[in-house]
């Protein structure tokens, strides 16, 4: 079997895409996903040698099918890319086997689309996904250069989650207004209880929405997310690593789309950001959980007219927005202008908003709606002599007004009884024309069509994206933020002036801007909840919002208290095998693992084994990560006392005030 299990990496070796490029190992990943696409360089190779074509292919009449079961059964029993799971199953940790086949399994954290991450992974084990990102070719080794962060992707079964979802504590409680940093005193709410205050939280975006889903549930009236794209190989966008599980993306979206449907009102909506690569998947994710019925609309949005560079087949212009109503019969879009120059039409205005008029008699010839041909549409109005008062009903002394133009017996544009409705409503009025007269005008209020193209330049994600960032922080490295139009058109488009915004994709703040730029245009109260998980993002957040607050703006920040997910910074901050040997004492001591890890012999015997030096730092740090108990990331509410954790007084206290109403 060795020598058949040589042959077998010999000629999966000839195809470069199966080997990892900095240890030249058989990357097991991308084999495994070649296998399950039929991937004819797969096939090409394994049928050219005759003993794998008969482990491999079963032969019915003149036809060799592939056998992938026995194949990826191989795979898994043998390893045949390195060492590493050999010391799985030493130490306890390779217990379960195809966690994506289980039916409830929850995807925790992921790679962000504005960093660079490297390295291979499985997620089938509960390991890593990488990608990279580059917008431009000549970046990309510039790019590797500065950083080399990593970002690790559990896969949970069902019976793993335990206490996973349950109420969390916050810490680093911080005020910040116009004026910068304040103490948090208190959390002030509405009338009905409801934490009226701006909000951005750091954290697993999927543990940080199960810790506010009761604050929360059915309050919000719109959640707007840029998830990542997993854009596969388009190497102009954001690249993933080809052994990235697609299944484990379908399963990340769907956990996070189930519980954030429990946030929307009845009449809420959802606008979900993607690229044509997942785009017919997150539908059909989407239409399940949401149901097709309530799916509103595709908008095809202009991002980058003049193309990506360096495509090889269509240079992609445009983005995708998926839109869905909790409740399509309950849900309706606001009377908005988004096009400027169609807004200074609407250049009159009472108490209901702005508004144009237009002539009430009908404009269509005598011979297609005159008095003969519509009699229930010829009535007359009566007006009083001041024009202050309009009635459809006779009174005495006021003036009576006939349908009538250049002496043709018109009709009006509705029947009598809808006429004086839209009366009691003052959107009819009676004007003098020029030559005396008086005429019956409509208040046509301020409103669109809204497309389901969007092709203004301030859709541009360079020019109203990247560069206004750009001029409003310090951080230069933030990659494709969406224009800040897209998401302020969408938020007058579907929510009012007291509305609740949720966006759990926070990246450099982009609703939050919208949030508050919207509710300026309008005198709005508008509020947002932002929840984001990275550190450079939460600092562009926070410094970007400060920048464009008004002086009665506001927003309250805390994180999710961390408990093992200090422990997996600090596995990941680790330089050599020597650092994680140190760090090895702390986190027996301190932080939670696997009940099944047999620490004794990790510590006395295989971190001391040359096989397992031999591995590369990267698969060093896996195993390490791979002992934490990933139902301790963060630490309980109804733990947060115990003094082990640290929490103080004062952040026990606001977590206790954030959760009291529920």
């Amino acid at each position: 079997m060795n020598n058949f299990k040589q042959k077998l990496i010999n000629i999966l070796k000839k195809e470069p895409d199966f080997t990892d490029i900095e240890t030249e190992e058989i990357n097991y990943n991308k084999v495994k996903d070649s296998a399950d696409k039929i991937d004819e360089k797969l096939i090409s190779l394994l049928i050219q040698d005759k003993e794998i074509k008969e482990k491999f292919f079963t032969k019915i009449k003149d036809v060799y099918v592939f056998n992938i079961k026995n194949f990826k059964f191989f795979l898994d029993e043998n390893k045949i890319d390195n060492s590493y799971t050999q010391y799985e199953n030493r130490i306890g940790l390779a217990t379960n086997k195809g966690l994506l086949k289980d039916d409830n399994e929850v995807v925790l954290n992921w790679p962000y689309k504005d960093c660079l991450l490297e390295g291979g992974q499985s997620t089938e084990e509960g390991m890593d996904n990488y990608f990279e990102y580059s917008s431009k070719k000549e970046e990309y080794e510039e790019k590797q250069a500065k950083r080399k962060e990593i970002f690790f992707n559990e896969v949970l079964a069902q019976d793993e989650i335990d206490r996973l979802l349950d109420d969390k504590a916050f810490v680093n409680w911080k005020k910040y207004t116009k004026n910068g940093e304040q103490e948090v005193k208190g959390i002030e709410r509405d009338e009905n209880g409801i934490i009226k205050e701006n909000l951005i939280i750091k954290g697993n975006n999927l543990l940080a929405l199960h810790s506010l889903k009761k604050q929360f549930s059915e309050k919000i009236k719109l959640i707007y997310i840029d998830p990542p794209y997993n854009t596969g190989g388009d190497a102009n966008s954001f690249t993933y690593n080809n052994t990235f599980n697609h299944s484990t993306w379908l399963t990340f979206m769907k956990n996070r789309l189930e519980i954030a449907k429990t946030f929307l009102r009845q009449d809420g909506f959802i606008a979900i950001a993607i690229d044509h690569c997942e785009l017919f998947y997150l539908g059909a994710i989407a239409d399940e959980i949401f149901r097709k019925e309530n799916r509103v609309g595709i908008i095809s949005i202009v991002i980058k007219p003049e193309g990506r560079q360096f495509s090889k087949f269509f240079s992609v212009t445009n983005e995708y927005m998926l839109v869905y109503a909790k409740n399509k019969e309950l849900a309706k879009f606001e009377n908005v202008i988004l096009d400027e120059k169609l807004k200074q039409n609407f250049k009159f205005q009472d108490e209901k908003g702005n508004y144009k008029l237009r002539k009430y008699i009908n404009y269509n010839p005598v011979e297609i709606s005159g008095r003969q041909k519509r009699p229930n549409f010829w009535y007359p109005f009566y007006v009083k002599p001041d024009l202050s008062t309009i009635s459809t009903e006779k009174q005495n002394n006021w003036i009576e007004v006939f349908p009538i133009e250049n002496s043709l017996e018109k009709t009006w544009q509705t029947n009598k009884q809808k006429a004086q409705e839209r009366i009691q409503s003052k959107d009819i009025i009676c004007l003098k024309n020029k030559k005396g007269g008086l005429e019956i005008f409509y208040k046509v209020r301020e409103s669109q069509r809204f497309l389901t193209h969007w092709i203004d330049s301030k859709y541009n994600t360079t020019a109203h994206g990247t560069r206004l960032v750009g001029k409003l922080i310090s951080e230069k490295n933030v990659s494709y933020p969406k224009s800040l139009y897209t998401i302020l058109d969408t938020i007058k488009i579907m929510t009012k002036k007291d509305d609740i915004i949720l966006d759990f994709f926070a990246g450099s703040g982009t609703t939050a801007h919208a949030v508050l730029e919207s509710n300026k245009e309008n005198d709005f109260k508008r509020r947002f909840i932002l929840i984001e998980q990275l550190e450079e993002h939460i600092n562009v957040c926070k410094e970007r919002l400060i920048k464009i607050l008004d002086k009665d703006d506001s927003f309250i920040y805390s994180e999710l208290a961390k408990w093992n997910e200090d422990a997996k910074e600090k596995i990941k901050n680790c330089k050599s095998l020597k650092d994680l040997e140190k760090l090895f004492e702390e986190l027996y001591e301190k932080y939670f693992l696997n009940y099944n890890v047999k620490t004794k012999e990790f510590k006395e015997k295989i971190i001391k084994e040359e096989n397992f030096k031999e591995l590369s730092l990267e698969e060093q740090k896996k195993m390490f990560l791979a002992m934490l108990d990933l139902n301790q990331i963060y630490v309980q509410k109804s733990e947060m006392s115990d003094n082990k954790f640290g929490i103080s007084e004062k952040d026990q206290k606001l977590t206790e005030e954030f959760y009291k109403n529920i």
